[in-house]
């Protein structure tokens, strides 16, 4: 098992984590460090400080929003980045979710399928730099469809020409669109008595994409909370209202990427029960219907040594790198246990 930590999604200033994965993590043996972005601070600075700061570790986006800008203009940053890093960047790319998408970035969701191949199509085109770029689909026409423009080919030779792409998915067909299209899968709640699920729709993708069986290098990353405590009922307590938001506000009416996850893990009944609540009785109220159980199945709480155990049940799943966040102490912890 490979271990990376989440650096971003600050609140009030520089988490304290960036330095330590810095200064430490890499000696220790960390794989990568990875961001994300929804509606605060963006994902591919803080990848370019790190890149400054270390020589090994992976820089990956987990993700970065497909809405925050067009698929050239990543091109163009992940080519910049891949330089600085000497090779070392990885494409997280995600659609994000309709509340985000038209509520932050103004822009029709859509349909999330077709944009996201079009947008990695793009992207690669960009990167492969072998003809001036031309592409005319639905979401995204270069040149733009009224210009008597002609396209462009980068000026900037790419590092690599296959920096590697990675999809953020978290239902079924995005989970097989990214065996069929990337080369890997960032998800998030990912449960481990869920992995045979999980591998049975990338197997749909793989044999889609011609790779019965897998991808040669195609990799799994869940992005998990940690939460240390000296009880589960403790360390699990700062996850219930985050649970109970994604269940129940995490999207739009009968577009809840997140609802619909907690259902197939068999909390079906819970899940209204707690969008029920939450509408009217409010975040608190939801947050306590959600039991220990529940917050377990996806993320890693208790004591230090509890969670240590818990580890072998992710390492026999489909995952290949566990992404920890949460707070810096917790996160540290596991670490220099697991890798110490």
């Amino acid at each position: 098992m490979k271990y990376g930590v989440q650096i971003s999604r600050w609140r009030t200033g520089v988490a304290d984590i960036m330095h330590w994965v810095a200064d430490e993590g890499e000696e220790l043996g960390i794989d990568s460090a990875w961001t994300s972005e929804s509606y605060g601070g963006e994902a591919f600075t803080p990848l370019a400080w790190m890149a400054a700061k270390t020589s090994r570790i992976r820089l990956g986006t987990g993700i970065t929003a497909m809405p925050a800008r067009t698929p050239t203009a990543t091109a163009m940053t992940v080519m910049t980045l891949d330089h600085l890093s000497a090779g070392r960047a990885v494409l997280g790319l995600g659609v994000s979710g309709p509340k985000v998408a038209e509520g932050w970035y103004g822009q029709s969701f859509g349909k999330p399928l077709g944009r996201t191949r079009e947008y990695v199509d793009v992207v690669r085109q960009v990167l492969d730099r072998t003809e001036p770029l031309n592409y005319d689909g639905e979401y995204y026409q270069v040149p733009a469809r009224d210009s008597t423009a002609r396209g462009l080919l980068s000026y900037l030779h790419p590092l690599r020409r296959e920096v590697p792409i990675w999809i953020g998915a978290q239902g079924p067909k995005n989970i097989s669109l990214s065996a069929e299209i990337g080369d890997g899968m960032v998800t998030g709640l990912f449960a481990p008595k869920a992995s045979d699920w999980y591998a049975e729709q990338l197997e749909i993708g793989f044999q889609r994409a011609g790779h019965p069986g897998g991808k040669p290098g195609f990799e799994v990353a869940a992005i998990i909370d940690v939460r240390g405590g000296r009880t589960v009922t403790a360390a699990a307590d700062p996850l219930r209202p985050t649970m109970a938001f994604y269940i129940a506000k995490m999207g739009l009416p009968g577009r809840n990427f997140y609802y619909d996850t907690f259902v197939r893990l068999g909390y079906a009944e819970l899940c209204e029960q707690v969008s029920k609540t939450y509408a009217q009785d409010g975040a608190d109220a939801a947050a306590a219907l959600i039991p220990d159980e529940m917050v377990e199945a996806i993320a890693l709480v208790g004591p230090t040594e509890k969670i240590i155990e818990d580890l072998k049940e992710w390492e026999s799943s489909i995952v290949d790198l566990m992404v920890l966040r949460g707070p810096d102490e917790d996160v540290k912890s596991v670490l220099y246990s697991a890798l110490g």
